[in-house]
C-alpha cells in the first residue's frame, strides 16, 4: 500500500495548502473579486467584540528590547460601518511584465540619495536629515528603529517624539515642504540608497514568530490573497494561521497580509503610538509580504493617506491620478479596477528596503513583485474619516437641535400649499411663492451658524479619536514614575508597597498631552483617557471617568503645564483633599507620572 500511495502521490503531484482549499471551497466559497465587487470591510486593528467594565489586556508597557522589520502587498477595502484596514494594496501588472524606469511628472516629487560608494577606505555611507532625532546618538544606543525609538523617549514632551518621529519618516523632505507640497495633494517618492534605513521596524523574521505564537487567525489577522489574470482571490480556511499552512500557501505563490502588527509586534505598537499624536487621527498599519513574480491585489484607490515603507525585497509599483473630482480625497475606498480604466500611471517606479512612497487617497496604485526577488512593506495610514464633512456630520445635527429648542423659527410650520409649488415637478416654474420658500431655507441654515456647538463637537471627534488611538509605550523611567512600575507586591507573607503616597508636594505631570480629553456631556464632565486602551482596535469600551466640576480646572491646568512638573499643591482646588484626591485618582489610571519614584526599591 505504501508503494502504491507513493505512486498515487507522484502521479497527483504535489498537494499544497492552495490545491486543498480550491477544492474544499469549490466555486461557491472561493472569493473571485472581478471589478465592481467590493471586498469585504476590515478594520486597521483587529477588530473584536467590546467589553463592558473590562480592565482590558492592553494598557501601557515599558519599551523593550523589539524584533526587526517586515510587510507586503494588499489593498484596504472599503467597508460601510467599521473603521477599514491602513494599508495600500498592490496590484499590478502580469508578474512577468518589466518594470519601466521612473516616469517624470509635474504632480509628484523623487528624492533620490546617492547610494555609498562601493568598498574603499574613503567610501561613505549618507543618511538624511533628522535621522538621529533627540540629540546625538549615545555609546550602545544602537541604530534602527529600535534605537530611533530610543533616542525619541530622551525628549520630554510627546508632541515633539511624535514630530521627530514623522520628519524621520518623511526625510530628507522637511515636513513643512511635505505638507505644502503633497498632503492631500500628490505623490512623494524618496530613495534613501540606505536598506537598513527601517531596520528593526517588522521583518519576516517577525512574522514568522507571530504564526508560532498561535494567536494569528485567518480572516481576523491574516489574508491569504492572490491576483492573476484579472481576478483578486481571497484563500482563507478556517481557524488559525499555522505557519506549515501559511508559508505552503506563499510556497505557491500566494500574498500574505498581515492585519493590525501593532498587536502582535511592540516595535510596531510602539511606532504607531507615537506617530498618532502627530496626526491628531489614528495610525494605523499592515503588513504585505508577496513572493517573487506574483501580485495579491487589483488596482484601487484608498481612503487613506498612506506612507508605504519596503522593508526587504523591491517591489514594481504605479500609481495614477484620480480619475474624476469625485475621487479626489474620497470617503471610501474603491472596488477593484481593471487595467482598462486606468490610462497611464503618473509615476512608476520600484521601490527597494528604505525607500519611501507615500499617495493620497483616492491615487490609484498597483504593485507587482518582480521575478528575482520577494517583496514586505509595510503601510502605515491615517486620516480615514478626518475631514471637514465629517466634523459637520457630528455638528450639523446638534445645531439643528439646538436650533430648534432655542429659536421660534425653527418651529413654524411649514406654508399649507407649499406641496403645490416645491419639488422637482416644479423646479422650472416661475413663482414668487417659490423664491420666498427658497430664501427662507436659505436664512434659516445661515442661521444655524449661531447654534452650533463648535468646540463641543471637535471635543466628540477628539473622544472618538482617544478611543481609536493605541495605549501609550513607556519608557523605563517612566514606568518607575507611573503606577505601572509601582512595586506593590507579595513579600514575606504580606502584601508590600500598597499605598499611594502622594503628599502636596508632589511633583507631577501628563504622562503624555494627548493621552485625556474633556468633555461636557449631558450626564456630566467626562474625562476620557487612552492608558487603559487595548492593542487590539475597539477591543475595549471607551475609558472614561466622570470627573466633578470643580476638578476641570485642575485637568486644564495640567494641560497646560505640561510637559513641566508642578506640585500637587499647586492644582486648583479649594481644598489640599481635593488636590490630593484628583492627583491620586489620576495617577492609579496611569495618567500621570510622579517626578520622582514614590516608592524606593
Amino acid at each position: 500500500m505504501a508503494a502504491g500511495g507513493a505512486e498515487e502521490q507522484r502521479r497527483l503531484g504535489r498537494l499544497s495548502a492552495l490545491s486543498v482549499y480550491r477544492r474544499a471551497a469549490g466555486a461557491g466559497r472561493l472569493e473571485r473579486r472581478r471589478r465592481g465587487t467590493s471586498l469585504p470591510a476590515g478594520g486597521k486593528r483587529a477588530k473584536a467584540r467590546p467589553r463592558r467594565g473590562g480592565t482590558g489586556s492592553g494598557g501601557p508597557e515599558p519599551a523593550a528590547p523589539l524584533p526587526s522589520a517586515a510587510a507586503a502587498p494588499d489593498r484596504v477595502e472599503p467597508g460601510k460601518a467599521q473603521p477599514r484596514r491602513g494599508g495600500a494594496g498592490g496590484g499590478g501588472p502580469e508578474p512577468e511584465a518589466a518594470p519601466q524606469p521612473p516616469i517624470a511628472a509635474d504632480r509628484h516629487s523623487r528624492v533620490e540619495r546617492p547610494k555609498a560608494a562601493a568598498g574603499g577606505p574613503g567610501a561613505k555611507r549618507q543618511s538624511g536629515p533628522a535621522a538621529s532625532p533627540g540629540g546625538p546618538r549615545a555609546a550602545g544606543e544602537g541604530g534602527g528603529v529600535a534605537g530611533l525609538l530610543r533616542r525619541l523617549g530622551r525628549l520630554e514632551d510627546s508632541r515633539e517624539r511624535a514630530a521627530e518621529l514623522f520628519r524621520w519618516l518623511v526625510a530628507p523632505v522637511p515636513p513643512a515642504e511635505f505638507v505644502g507640497r503633497h498632503w492631500e495633494r500628490a505623490p512623494l517618492l524618496v530613495r534613501r540608497g540606505d536598506p537598513g534605513y527601517y531596520a528593526g521596524l517588522f521583518s519576516t523574521a517577525d512574522l514568522d514568530a507571530a504564526l508560532r505564537g498561535g494567536e494569528v487567525h485567518f480572516g481576523t489577522h491574516l489574508d491569504v490573497t492572490s491576483y492573476a489574470e484579472g481576478v483578486r482571490e481571497t484563500h482563507n480556511p478556517a481557524g488559525p494561521a499555522l505557519p506549515a499552512v501559511v508559508w505552503d500557501f506563499y510556497q505557491n505563490g500566494c500574498s500574505l497580509r498581515l492585519l493590525s502588527p501593532q498587536a502582535f509586534s511592540p516595535t510596531v505598537w510602539h511606532f504607531l503610538s507615537i506617530l498618532q499624536e502627530h496626526f491628531g487621527s489614528m495610525a494605523g498599519a499592515n503588513t504585505y509580504l508577496t513572493p517573487p513574480g506574483t501580485q495579491g491585489f487589483a488596482p484601487h484607490y484608498d481612503d487613506i493617506e498612506a506612507f508605504v515603507l519596503q522593508l526587504e525585497g523591491k517591489k514594481h509599483w504605479r500609481v495614477y491620478s484620480p480619475r474624476t473630482g469625485a475621487e479626489v480625497l474620497p470617503q471610501f475606498s474603491s472596488a477593484n479596477l481593471t487595467q482598462a480604466e486606468l490610462g497611464e500611471p503618473m509615476l512608476e517606479t520600484v521601490l527597494e528596503a528604505g525607500d519611501l512612497l507615500y499617495f493620497p487617497r483616492g491615487f490609484i496604485h498597483q504593485g507587482n513583485c518582480l521575478p528575482d526577488a520577494h517583496s514586505l512593506h509595510i503601510t502605515v495610514s491615517s486620516y480615514q474619516r478626518n475631514s471637514w464633512g465629517d466634523l459637520l456630520e457630528k455638528l450639523l445635527p446638534a445645531a439643528l437641535q439646538m436650533a430648534l429648542e432655542e429659536d421660534v423659527e425653527y418651529r413654524r410650520g411649514l406654508p399649507m400649499d407649499y406641496l403645490g409649488y416645491m419639488g422637482v415637478a416644479n423646479s422650472d416654474a416661475v413663482d414668487a411663492r417659490r423664491t420666498a420658500f427658497m430664501e427662507k431655507v436659505q436664512s434659516l441654515i445661515k442661521k444655524l451658524v449661531d447654534y452650533a456647538p463648535i468646540d463641543a463637537a471637535v471635543d466628540q471627534r477628539a473622544k472618538s479619536f482617544l478611543h481609536d488611538c493605541l495605549p501609550p509605550v513607556l519608557t523605563q523611567s517612566e514606568k518607575a514614575q507611573s503606577m505601572y512600575g509601582f512595586p506593590a507586591r507579595w513579600q514575606d507573607g504580606g502584601p508590600r508597597d500598597v499605598d499611594i503616597l502622594i503628599t502636596k508636594d508632589t511633583e507631577v505631570r501628563l504622562l503624555r498631552h494627548g493621552i485625556i480629553r474633556l468633555c461636557n456631556e449631558e450626564a456630566g464632565v467626562m474625562l476620557y483617557y487612552t492608558t487603559e486602551n487595548s492593542r487590539v482596535y475597539h477591543k475595549e469600551e471607551p475609558k472614561f471617568l466622570e470627573i466633578d466640576p470643580e476638578y476641570t480646572d485642575s485637568i486644564e491646568f495640567l494641560l497646560s503645564s505640561y510637559p513641566n512638573h508642578v506640585s500637587v499643591d499647586t492644582l486648583p482646588c479649594a481644598t489640599l483633599e481635593d488636590k490630593i484626591s484628583i492627583a491620586t485618582l489620576l495617577f492609579e489610571k496611569g495618567v500621570l507620572t510622579t517626578k520622582k519614584p514614590l516608592v524606593q526599591v
